[in-house]
């Protein structure tokens, strides 16, 4: 896509909070346009108020990721309120952080469901207006989709799994003119299972951090594309 961002149009899952919050309002400061999609479509409305209060600039949907229904159902409520869709961020996500004797099924498959399968369902129904804008899509993944850690066998499993579904489908798409990254923080001061930030998290990036590296990914000229983002803090706590 062209580094030319006055009204394109971006769709961010989980946007309601956290990381997805940070992302819609520094797309929104650059000009663009942005829907973002939560569980609760209550919740998506209310941040969609607080960051806009012009709707032609900002909407909120309901979405569950986990159910190609809800995400096809989301994507056309937006095009058919923008006409348009340049940029895919798909961020929504869950944790559940056990030893395997500990982790349930349930825990096992709402972490896969959301935070892998989720992406394929927001990807497969946003490919279509993607591949015709020549768009962007950029997945959420964590520093946890290449260091395993104790208790992390869900959550590894579904990160592992995002970076590489990204790293392949970057390739099955760019010969289309479509971009694809993922990126993968380290510790984020966000609202991510139901965390609340505080003073004490001041040394972690920030949710508007993040923002500032997607604004400079679609600024980037069109031949570069950086394919994988590893992003820490600059210093330990």
């Amino acid at each position: 896509m062209t580094n030319n961002l006055d009204n394109k149009v971006a769709y961010i899952t989980g946007g309601s909070k956290g990381i997805g919050y940070g992302i819609a309002k520094a797309l929104l400061d650059i000009g663009m346009r942005v829907a973002i999609s939560s569980r609760s479509l209550r919740a998506a409305e209310e941040a969609a108020r607080s960051l806009s209060t012009d709707t032609s600039r900002i909407l909120g949907l309901q979405s569950d990721v986990s159910s190609m229904t809800s995400e096809k159902a989301a994507v056309k409520a937006l095009i058919a309120h923008f006409g348009q869709l340049d940029v895919v961020i798909a961020n929504a996500g869950v944790g559940y952080f056990n030893s395997i004797e500990d982790l349930t099924e349930e825990e096992w498959r709402r972490t896969i469901d959301t935070n892998l399968t989720g992406v394929f369902n927001t990807v497969k129904s946003s490919l279509e207006a993607i591949r015709q804008s020549r768009g962007y899509i950029i997945t959420m993944a964590s520093l946890a989709g290449t260091n395993f850690f104790e208790n992390g066998a869900a959550y590894n499993a579904s990160k592992f799994g995002l970076v590489g579904f990204t790293q392949a489908i970057m390739l099955d798409l760019r010969k289309h003119g479509v971009k694809v990254t993922t990126i993968m923080p380290g510790s984020v001061a966000t609202h991510f299972n139901d965390n609340t930030p505080s003073e004490a998290d001041a040394w972690k990036i920030q949710p508007e951090d993040i923002g500032e590296i997607v604004v400079g990914l679609l600024r980037m000229h069109p031949r570069t594309l950086p394919s994988k983002i590893e992003v820490r803090p600059s210093m330990p706590k």
